[in-house]
């Protein structure tokens, strides 16, 4: 099996990076950086997403696991102490995989040239460097509403406890397939009337944004931001592609969340 490891970067990180690489040679599988079978993360939930957005490409070949060094991750199974008995399981015992939705957003420009399309494991959020963004809002071909406010947030069933959970949106288990989108400060007078709620949108349904106020917008996918000038639309739906997470154990969605946001256990150490 081929095998790649990314790190944050901290000495904590490099150390794990450089001891799972050591003995995963040992045990004869091969450091890839180009075409890896399993893909470890060691950091935060950042250095995930930034394994993601690495390897995009391969998601039908690669699959995902990581060990968090910092506070407890949703996308971390391992921790810093387990790392003898992860390199054993990876070295020798046969990975479940799990699969979970993600978003797809095709961006398409005023001219009708090329248009950009992304991933986003977590969410995208659409705002404006300068006033309101102002959009129709179209759901499966239809009129649904006219947004104005600061911004809107799409996220998938796994990133609905990220900033789409901090702008009062629900949590989705991630086996379920479908996106989330979440208004930000709405703006709700005798001219605009949004539902007020976040809505959440199964799998064949699209949802197309359509710019009324011609003006740049920042579009952010997962952690990468680019600002866009000239937007005819922005298609969000849940993507063709999935995510594959290698488990060797089960690590239940709804311990996770009650871990990251209810108990009063200390993860840091």
């Amino acid at each position: 099996m081929k095998f790649k490891i990314v790190s944050k970067g901290d000495d904590r990180s490099e150390k794990i990076k450089a001891t799972m690489r050591n003995y995963l040679t040992e045990f004869d599988l091969e450091y890839c950086r180009e075409e890896p079978d399993l893909v470890i993360s060691v950091g935060g939930d950042g250095t995930f997403l930034e394994a993601f957005h690495r390897y995009n490409h391969r998601l039908e070949k690669t699959a995902f696991i990581g060990v968090h060094t910092g506070h407890l991750g949703f996308y971390a199974d391992w921790v810093p102490e387990e790392l003898e008995k992860l390199i054993i399981e990876i070295a020798k015992t046969p990975y479940q995989v799990v699969e979970y939705p993600l978003l797809e957003v095709i961006i398409r420009p005023q001219s009708g040239g090329n248009e950009d399309r992304f991933l986003a494991l977590n969410e995208a959020t659409i705002k404006t460097p300068d006033g309101s963004v102002v959009f129709d809002v179209d759901i499966k071909g239809e009129h649904f509403e006219t947004f104005r406010g600061d911004g809107l947030c799409i996220s998938t069933p796994s990133g609905s406890t990220a900033y789409n959970k901090a702008l009062g949106g629900g949590i989705i288990h991630p086996t379920l397939e479908a996106i989330q989108l979440t208004e930000m400060a709405s703006i709700n007078n005798r001219v605009f009337r949004t539902i007020g709620s976040p809505l959440i949108l199964p799998k064949h349904h699209t949802c197309l944004l359509k710019p009324i106020v011609d003006r740049s917008f920042l579009i952010t996918i997962d952690h990468f931001t680019k600002n866009y000038a000239n937007v005819k639309s922005i298609q969000c739906r849940v993507a063709k592609e999935k995510i594959r997470f290698a488990r060797f154990r089960p690590f239940p969605f709804w311990n996770r969340v009650r871990d990251s946001f209810v108990s009063d256990n200390d993860h840091s150490k």
